[in-house]
């Protein structure tokens, strides 16, 4: 995922650059101004920025408990807090589960990431586990 989104915006920022330096060569009509060639620049880095925010999930986990940032909130749960790690079928991404049947995604373990999702959920699980048994 950290690279797909990478890679998606430097595209998108070459596209826009490539339409702002052709837009005034064109002959549609409109005049184009250099703040307009600008604009397209702009406009190309929120696209991209939006597609970088893809490449934020993240997960720590230690003894004590588990850190998850995904697009845009960081969350810190203690382990006695957390009642498993699953991988419901057909998900796209891990999640936590936490008392009265809530759940937070996991979106860093992603599906697609196949053996290394499995692995990822293995030793959060493990984690999970062992700090059960000492507390």
């Amino acid at each position: 995922m950290l690279i797909t989104a990478w890679v998606c915006a430097v595209a998108v920022m070459v596209f826009f650059a490539v339409v702002a330096y052709l837009m005034p060569s064109e002959d549609t009509g409109v005049i184009f101004r250099p703040v307009d060639q600008a604009s397209m620049m702009v406009i190309g880095a929120f696209v991209a920025g939006g597609l970088l925010l893809m490449a934020r999930p993240r997960v720590r986990a230690d003894g004590h408990g588990i850190e998850i940032r995904n697009v845009v909130l960081t969350r810190w749960f203690p382990w006695p807090e957390v009642y498993g790690i699953s991988f419901p079928d057909g998900a796209s991404s891990a999640r936590l589960e936490l008392p009265d049947d809530e759940y937070h995604p996991i979106l860093a373990v992603q599906a697609v990431d196949r053996g290394l999702a499995v692995r990822n959920v293995r030793t959060l699980r493990d984690l999970h586990r062992d700090a059960v048994r000492r507390g």
